[in-house]
């Protein structure tokens, strides 16, 4: 079984609670086929005007620029990661009340109909990777489990709706660290315990994958 980690924070795990979730899961993890695809080390130009052009290009037989074959090149590398997984854990801060950019990057390179979902013949958004399971390690300072911070919160609410919603994979756990900046008193306990239950989710994986 081929685990893909999805690590979508930069900053080192002595400063971001996100990063030191990904450590203490690829830690627990050892042993097992895991490959981390780290968004901020992969070249990944922007979603935009320039994939198209290559499109294109690619149809005609036209030279690509630099950017335009960067980026082909990188929507397919994060496809193919995607495609080899059979579960995908992704490992995220909430920003601003959403997912890092680099992250939206790669969620905009494999969101691609008759790749991760299709059409019927009703018009029907149709899941293509329900063989695949995910896990998603999540930290936010602030508190948005409550009924009135919760419909602020779009990053694991998207998530969800994306990787379950649309690509259609089953979303085995969830583990949330959140309000170690809104209760700095209480900030080493809310994150001690946080590490416990990335542990608990890494081993619970390691003995679904045995």
């Amino acid at each position: 079984m081929n685990i893909l980690v999805v690590k979508a924070n930069n900053r080192p795990a002595s400063e971001a609670v996100t990063s030191k979730m990904y450590e203490t899961f690829m830690e627990e993890l050892k042993g097992l086929n895991v490959t981390t695809y780290d968004v901020y080390e992969e070249d990944m130009p922007y979603f935009g005007q320039d994939l198209f052009n290559a499109f294109g290009k690619v149809q005609s037989g036209a030279e690509l620029t630099d950017v335009e074959g960067r980026i082909l090149a990188a929507k397919q590398k994060a496809m193919d990661a995607l495609t080899a997984a059979d579960v995908v854990v992704f490992a995220f801060p909430l920003w601003n009340l959403t997912i890092p950019a680099k992250l939206q990057t790669f969620i905009d390179y494999v969101y691609q109909a008759g790749f991760t979902f299709k059409y019927n013949e009703q018009g029907q958004l149709v899941s293509m990777m329900n063989d695949k399971k995910a896990i998603f390690l999540s930290a936010r300072g602030g508190i948005y489990s409550t009924p009135e911070a919760a419909p602020l919160e779009m990053g694991v609410n998207y998530m969800r709706n994306v990787v379950g919603g649309v690509f259609g994979m089953e979303i085995i756990n969830e583990v949330v660290i959140e309000g170690h900046n809104a209760f700095p008193e209480r900030k080493d306990a809310i994150i001690n315990e946080g590490m416990e239950k990335v542990k608990e989710a890494a081993a619970a994986l390691a003995k679904e994958l045995a």
